[in-house]
């Protein structure tokens, strides 16, 4: 249960005063549902008014706030602004202009011959000096509430800068006085002040540095502390210890020996599941380095162990692959393998629910449909979760609860994750990385082609599909509408038609699950030969013989999700080669990404870079994010706090006694007010 003190903060926002039905969208838009959405709403900069009682030419430029005295009024003819001429205290003139078709309103503000105190930006028109539209003007008795230094919201359209300041305000009257829950020696040596008035100062002074930095601090010590409850929790759970007694792994025929990478790997992930405690592993690997690989000798170990696993894929299209290549290179042993998506319906998805039920199934692969209500597994030993969507701290725990004692837990990060973030979003997890590649395979080489050039790259395309071989052409993402995006793929796959005719496949994501199937195989037969994506192609397809992939628009994706497309090639033996073509208004951070992919083939890399490069709020990308959302703390405020946080946090739970001390009470209502309680709610369940 939240504690009862933080009640007024996540009220509805409703109980503000002055929200009426026609700020209902903006405040949507905004994402602010609650009082707290407000209260961290914080502002993005500030405008400094600067205090003059006299209009000079100089000043020209600034804000300024300054008395003055309306002595006509001007209107010119229907289209013209309509100025009223004002005056200093020393007689200096002013024009004060107001556009749009209601003058009313601008007489009504500015009597003739009353004194007003006006606040806007100053500027030269000619050899005179005018100001548009003031921000302020107010009777002189008012003036003094003007603040000198004012913050600047985050804002959406129909939502005004002082409204949204209003409401601040507001949120701000209804935030509690909290216990101190961060270490006292961190508070003294920093300087910093209390939480509540560590959020006043920012609202009041955006550039309050200090006050930032407390509150950055907060979110990042909550997020820390949580998963280190959840180790701390899962550790005390005991799980199965398996021990694979190796039969099906040596019985397995592989193409290759497997590199040293995965050996290590597959080592650490026997060491972990023969443990009483669940295994709780992170396997980064880079795209292409083989970690399916160590996922099925993992299953394997689990099925010789007399348990069942589960491969819980991102998407259906990687779900069926996965299931393809699996049941393919099992066959022969022993080993029964079953697919479940959310399309299964009828016979087939009842059928599949016994085996588990029974055991008859040993390996179940599938989308978030396999750990649905309603799916028991008979001895779940191990989870296998492909990474590459939300599956977070909350998903993993609902995991932990579908055996009869939690499974042994691994899960697979689709390309690489910078350092920070794998401790904000795995801090719990033990971590394994295969930074080796598979013999063989040579490094894909990156071109970066203006779109001008675009003929020229259907004409290589034309003549690498006539030597017999197969290329993806993925479209650009078009806003954030899949909509969009699949408009601008059928228009891109007409054209390409009119060249190579029925050698052209489309896929896209608001295609029927079977019908994208249905292209998919097509492409990897080989009756397809070019085949026209969106993103959805993003993850794991695996086409050997594809050795080309066109990307379209590539200055519009983020270097995680280029590096993630790149991948789609250069998975058999041959060369291969990967066109970005760019638009021509490029921005220094898209130069820069460019400039990068053709640089380099490493993912990890490449996942430093995208951090360093990307700014605040799009750290993981909207495709890869994960569960954690950092509203108070910056990239750069991350990578400062981190180690400190996670060394704070875990002396609370190893040294302080967990949550039960007067810090740790502390530091319970800090894990509810930054929404990082799922660590409380397990350790209740726990």
């Amino acid at each position: 249960m939240r504690p009862d003190i933080l009640n007024p903060l996540f009220a509805e926002i409703t109980v503000l005063k002055g929200i009426g039905p026609a700020l209902a969208r903006p405040l949507e838009r905004l994402g602010l549902a609650r009082v707290v959405d407000v209260a961290f709403h914080l502002p993005s900069g500030f405008v400094d008014r600067v205090r003059v009682d006299e209009l000079r030419m100089a000043d020209a430029g600034r804000v300024v706030t300054i008395q003055l005295t309306p002595v006509e009024y001007r209107s010119g003819g229907p289209r013209s602004p309509f100025r009223v001429a004002a005056e200093d205290e020393h007689g200096n003139h002013v024009s004060l202009v107001y556009f749009g078709n209601n003058p009313g309103w601008a007489r009504k503000l500015l009597p003739l011959g009353e004194a007003r105190i006006v606040s806007g930006k100053l500027e030269s028109y000619g050899q005179e000096l005018q100001m548009v539209h003031p921000d302020h003007v107010l009777p002189l008795d008012e003036g003094s509430k003007l603040p000198e230094r004012e913050p600047i919201y985050p804002l959406s359209e129909g939502m005004s800068g002082k409204r949204l300041a209003n409401l601040a305000e507001q949120a701000l009257e209804r935030a509690p006085n909290l216990p101190e829950w961060v270490e006292p020696s961190v508070v003294e040596k920093y300087g910093w002040p209390k939480w509540r008035e560590a959020l006043a100062r920012v609202h009041a002074d955006p550039a309050d540095q200090l006050a930032r930095a407390r509150l950055a601090y907060d979110e990042v010590y909550a997020n820390q502390l949580a998963l280190m409850l959840v180790r701390a929790s899962t550790r005390k759970r005991r799980g199965v210890p398996l021990h694979g007694d190796g039969r099906l792994r040596d019985a397995l025929k592989l193409p290759y020996a497997p590199t040293g990478a995965q050996r290590r790997t597959i080592a650490e992930i026997e060491g972990d599941m023969q443990q009483e405690q669940p295994m709780l592993r992170l396997l980064q690997g880079d795209v292409g380095s083989g970690k399916t690989l160590v996922a099925l000798m993992s299953l394997l170990a689990a099925v010789e162990a007399g348990t069942q696993g589960a491969l819980l894929a991102p998407t259906e299209i990687l779900a069926r692959q996965h299931y393809e290549n699996i049941s393919r290179q099992l066959t022969g042993l022993p080993v029964s393998v079953a697919i479940l998506t959310g399309r299964d319906k009828g016979k087939a998805r009842e059928a599949t629910l016994m085996g588990l039920a029974d055991g008859s199934i040993d390996i179940l692969i599938g989308t978030h449909a396999i750990f649905q209500q309603g799916v028991n597994y008979r001895n779940l030993g191990l989870a296998v979760v492909d990474e590459q969507h939300r599956f977070g701290v909350a998903q993993r725990l609902m995991l932990s609860q579908k055996g009869v004692r939690p499974p042994h837990l691994l899960v697979m990060t689709a390309t690489p994750i910078p350092r920070t973030l794998t401790l904000t979003h795995y801090g719990e997890m033990d971590v394994s990385r295969l930074d080796e590649m598979p013999p063989g395979r040579q490094p894909i080489e990156t071109r970066v082609i203006s779109d001008e050039r675009l003929d020229e790259v259907v004409d290589g395309v034309a003549r690498h599909i006539a030597s017999g071989g197969q290329a993806y052409w993925v479209c650009p993402l078009v806003e954030e509408s899949e909509k969009s995006d699949q408009a601008a793929a059928e228009a891109r796959a007409e054209l390409l038609r009119a060249r190579f005719g029925d050698k052209v496949g489309l896929v896209h994501g608001r295609m029927k699950g079977p019908e994208k199937d249905a292209v998919m195989a097509a492409f990897q037969r080989a009756d397809t030969q070019l085949l026209v994506a969106t993103t959805v192609i993003e993850v794991g397809v695996d086409v050997p013989n594809a050795t080309l992939i066109i990307i379209e628009g590539a200055e519009r994706f983020g270097l995680a999700q280029l590096h993630q497309l790149r991948g789609r090639v250069g998975r058999g033996s041959g060369r291969s080669v990967c066109v970005l073509l760019r638009g021509r208004a490029l921005s220094e951070t898209a130069r820069a990404r460019l400039a990068l992919m053709r640089e380099t083939n490493d993912g990890f890399l490449v996942a430093e870079e995208d951090l360093r490069l990307r700014g605040a709020g799009e750290i993981l990308g909207t495709r890869q994010s994960g569960e954690a959302r950092f509203r108070l703390a910056s990239p750069e405020q991350l990578q400062q706090f981190l180690p400190m946080a996670t060394d704070d946090a875990r002396l609370l739970v190893d040294r302080d006694g967990g949550l039960l001390g007067e810090r740790g009470q502390a530091a319970r209502t800090a894990l509810y007010l930054f929404e990082r309680d799922s660590g409380v709610e397990l350790l209740r369940s726990g």
